[in-house]
């Protein structure tokens, strides 16, 4: 049985086949950090996904899936209600080893919802032709990836642990100096050297990643500009297009998204 309930053990390591699918239908869910032995590609058919690798967030809409090499530590992270969809290769040659995020066209995205609803004891042979297409779609998958790179300094470790966990709106310089106890400056000097981005780039980044966040969970519009605190739904609106080139509209059209609620 391929779809399983949320609080159902799960281990794709102490299966045989070559790929295990799954899905389930998660709601507030944290993973916690851990690894497999074998490659995943993970993926929402609808709701939004981040996941927490070793030095940056990446963020998963429902027009993108993430790859992730075999043995690589990272955590799940679902706020809103997610249609997750996951698949596992055993390692081979033909397969990517390095992280990916690629965006799912119609093709790709009926592959992972035939493969996720797999038998797990389906026969390899009967698995072969989907496999080859799946394996030609994924080579010319366009990569693209909404990063944020992440702070190390331990002088920040808890004010990021509650920005990760919370989702509200990182503070201003100001008053992260504030609270942790030293200048703009260093703090300025440790998101130069950490993340390569100035603070206030970084806050901004943080921003429009929490806006596709926002906008993927069906928020309406003039909700996801006050919770990120734009004086105006049509600030939101022109914050957006400067950093997509569209309107948040026309950008959830574009990759199949659910239209936004009035």
């Amino acid at each position: 049985m391929a779809f399983i309930l949320p609080d159902h053990p799960f281990n794709p390591d102490r299966l045989t086949s070559a790929v295990i699918g799954i899905a389930s239908d998660l709601g507030w869910h944290d993973s916690g950090l851990h690894q497999h032995g074998r490659h995943q590609l993970l993926f929402a058919q609808a709701g939004c996904m981040s996941i927490e690798l070793e030095n940056k967030i990446c963020l998963l809409p429902p027009s993108r899936a993430a790859w992730l090499p075999a043995d690589m530590p990272h955590r799940v992270l679902m706020r809103g209600v997610v249609a997750y969809r996951s698949l596992y290769f055993t390692p081979q040659q033909e397969l990517p080893t390095d992280l990916q995020v690629i965006a799912v066209n119609p093709l790709l995205r009926e592959m992972i919802e035939r493969m996720a609803f797999w038998p797990w004891d389906k026969p390899e042979v009967e698995q072969s032709s989907m496999m080859a297409l799946f394996m030609e779609e994924l080579a010319q998958a366009q990569q693209e990836s909404w990063q944020l790179p992440l702070p190390a300094d331990p002088r920040l470790a808890a004010w990021l642990r509650e920005v990760k966990q919370d989702g509200t709106l990182p503070v201003r310089l100001n008053r992260l100096a504030e609270r942790v106890g030293a200048s703009d400056k260093t703090i300025g000097r440790i998101f130069m050297r950490d993340t390569g981005m100035t603070y206030q780039a970084w806050r901004q980044q943080w921003r429009l990643l929490r806006a596709l966040e926002l906008l993927a969970e069906a928020c309406p519009l003039s909700q996801v500009a006050g919770q990120l605190e734009f004086s105006s739904d049509s600030a939101f609106i022109s914050f957006f297009k400067q950093h997509t080139g569209q309107t948040p509209l026309r950008y959830l059209s574009s990759r199949g998204g659910s239209p936004l609620p009035s």
